[in-house]
């Protein structure tokens, strides 16, 4: 019997499924899920190697698809809008061009079709560097993460993670050694001559470098029936920056359903 997904399900309606990014995990949605489940069945669910889901070493898009349509079989899910953030709008993107017909719109959240180069370098350094047999405390953990990432923001997004193995041990619930193994795997591009035709949302951070205009083109040669929306005042975090802008733009796009 295939593994099934972690999730937490929230609300009634039409089933709206979120996907978060590379060392996240469905928790971070919270607010955003419950203010979505006043309209929707919302799915926040955390992806292989992250949260509570399953751990493999083997991680890569055709994998988390698979996954995901477990998932929708298992839960008897049919038409469902999908929602992904950075590594989670990458899978839902492949999903969308691999089972269209289980598929009623899209929405992708700072994430191109491109092939991006890995760049979180110093944040694998970051997590590797912390040895949990002398940790006593998640500022401990903090104090290590400060010499190499400077943003708290991303230190508390990391520091999320950590929880207590035992009363006395601290772990992470992501699979760092298969995430770290496995970083090619996270910016692979959308396999050619594929497309999804439903209707389809990218939300771009206003202050973010992830989508650019000369990825306009390769969005519409895979998702022909796209808008963009900039949510302002925000980056690659642009759901947590901006949640009302966010939110409002979703429910915008959704409200025909």
């Amino acid at each position: 019997m295939s593994k099934i997904l972690h999730s937490l399900i929230l609300g009634a309606g039409k089933p709206l499924l979120i996907l978060h990014g590379y060392f996240g995990m469905g928790d971070n949605w919270k607010t955003l899920g419950n203010k979505f489940a006043e309209k929707y069945q919302v799915h926040l669910i955390d992806q292989r190697n992250h949260g509570r889901s399953f751990h493999t070493q083997e991680f890569n898009y055709e994998l988390m698809v698979d996954d995901l349509l477990v998932y929708i079989h298992r839960h008897q899910l049919e038409k469902v809008n999908l929602l992904g953030h950075s590594m989670g709008g990458k899978t839902v993107m492949f999903f969308a061009v691999n089972h269209p017909a289980l598929v009623h719109k899209l929405i992708v959240a700072d994430m191109a079709p491109k092939f991006y180069p890995p760049h979180h370098t110093l944040i694998l350094t970051a997590l590797k560097s912390v040895n949990f047999s002398e940790i006593k405390s998640r500022n401990d953990i903090d104090i290590i993460f400060q010499k190499y990432i400077p943003e708290m923001g991303i230190r508390q997004f990391l520091l999320k993670n950590v929880y207590r193995k035992t009363k006395n041990e601290f772990a992470y619930r992501f699979n760092l050694k298969s995430l770290s193994d496995n970083i090619d795997e996270i910016g692979e591009g959308l396999p050619s001559f594929k497309q999804f035709m439903g209707e389809t949302l990218f939300l771009k951070g206003e202050n973010s470098g992830y989508i650019l205009a000369s990825d306009e083109e390769l969005i519409a040669s895979y998702f022909p029936k796209n808008k963009m929306r900039i949510i302002s005042n925000s980056g690659h975090w642009l759901h947590a920056e901006n949640p009302l802008e966010f939110y409002q733009n979703v429910v915008d796009f959704l409200k025909n359903d």
